[in-house]
């Protein structure tokens, strides 16, 4: 290894440890040498489109990958920077897979502090095998635990130096819709991170990715791209739907008198009455599907429990609030990341409240906004 290689190796290891987190030195290790791996298999996107070797299929979607990478600059106010300006496949099916867990009765993540990122309800492996044996001590000490497959993540921009986020393999054959949102998404968290605020965070991106997303279809997508997201994007939103009342009616359960009470038999009844109730309107919802792309929920409903539900909510709870801010300051990109920026400085309690109830933020209540760290896309096949 040159010298110049082997200090990019040590530059990007120390960061990816910063950015990971202090768990211990072998999560340590597969973070640095996982995410430097997926760094090193990156070529620019002007390579791939001139090698003879790439597919059209390929070449035909990385150049539209530049083309919503100009978008998001142009037209969303999001950073023009190197990130998604270069691609890298992967050989494998996610870029890494989180693993979540919750207690048996309550939907409340467990978190894993890092030293930048704060406190987050996941954790992140790029060896599926690790991450599976990480959910499998964690339902040993009795906890509901989950692993999934994450396409895509970002480093918040503390990678640009670098080379910035590649394009991955595993999204690139996205609809049309869908390879723009997941861009958006990721580039939302480059604008805004709030240490330890994870609903905040993710919130505040699907906001920009659903409102981007929509503005890419209806400007810059021919008419069969938004016909398939279309019913894409309809599947989704039911799927949503029937999680969010699933969410709601656990949620009840978990606080109802007789679960004060310690009454956990009629807890645990209530509980199997809810989950049998949930995977029936599945079933009846999913009768009415067709297409491509239902294994993903038929995956997660069969594993549904407390900590899948719990990580999906971070996606789903406070977007209304971001997309009335967004009507709010007229439809405005820098107005509205300017005010979302106001939300981040106050107190948590604060700015999610003044996300449940549309108030303004008070110029006065203004602090330094936290330091950002590393984002593992979560939820399920409807984040």
């Amino acid at each position: 290894m040159s010298k110049g290689r082997a200090a990019f190796a040590a530059l990007a290891a120390l960061a990816a440890v910063a950015l990971a987190g202090c768990a211990d030195l072998g999560y340590y290790w597969q973070s640095a040498s996982g995410h430097l791996a997926l760094m090193r298999a990156a070529r620019p996107v002007p390579e791939w489109l001139q090698d003879p070797a790439t597919g059209e299929v390929l070449k035909a979607k990385l150049a539209l990958t530049q083309r919503i990478r100009r978008f998001a600059v142009t037209e969303l106010g999001l950073p023009d920077n190197p990130s998604y300006k270069a691609y890298a496949d992967l050989h494998r099916p996610a870029a890494i897979w989180n693993v979540v867990a919750a207690p048996a009765h309550s939907l409340i993540l467990k978190t894993w502090c890092f030293p930048v990122a704060g406190c987050v309800g996941y954790r992140g492996y790029y060896d599926e095998a690790a991450a599976r044996a990480e959910a499998a001590a964690l339902a040993a000490e009795g906890l509901e635990a989950a692993v999934y497959p994450v396409p895509a993540y970002s480093t918040l921009g503390w990678m640009n130096w670098a080379g910035g986020d590649p394009l991955l393999s595993t999204f690139i054959g996205y609809p049309e819709g869908e390879l723009a949102r997941i861009v958006f998404h990721e580039l939302a968290h480059q604008v805004l991170y709030v240490s330890g605020d994870t609903m905040f965070n993710e919130s505040f991106a699907t906001a920009v990715e659903r409102i981007g997303g929509a503005r890419w279809l209806q400007t810059q997508a021919g008419e069969a791209a938004q016909l398939e997201y279309a019913q894409f994007d309809r599947r989704r939103q039911q799927f949503r739907a029937l999680t969010a009342g699933t969410r709601r009616v656990l949620s009840d359960i978990y606080a109802s008198k007789e679960a004060q009470a310690g009454d956990w038999a009629t807890v645990d009844a209530q509980k199997k009455a809810a989950m049998e109730d949930f995977r029936q309107r599945y079933a009846a919802l999913r009768a009415g599907w067709s297409g491509p792309r239902q294994a993903a929920y038929d995956r997660w409903v069969a594993r549904a429990n407390n900590a899948l539900f719990g990580a999906q909510a971070a996606y789903d709870e406070m977007v209304p609030g971001f997309e009335a801010l967004f009507e709010r300051e007229g439809h405005d990109w820098p107005r509205f990341y300017a005010a979302v920026k106001r939300l981040a400085a106050l107190p948590k309690d604060e700015r999610m409240l003044a996300l449940r109830t549309g108030d303004a933020v008070a110029p006065s209540a203004r602090r330094p906004t936290e330091e950002p760290g590393r984002h593992g896309r979560q939820g399920g096949p409807g984040a």
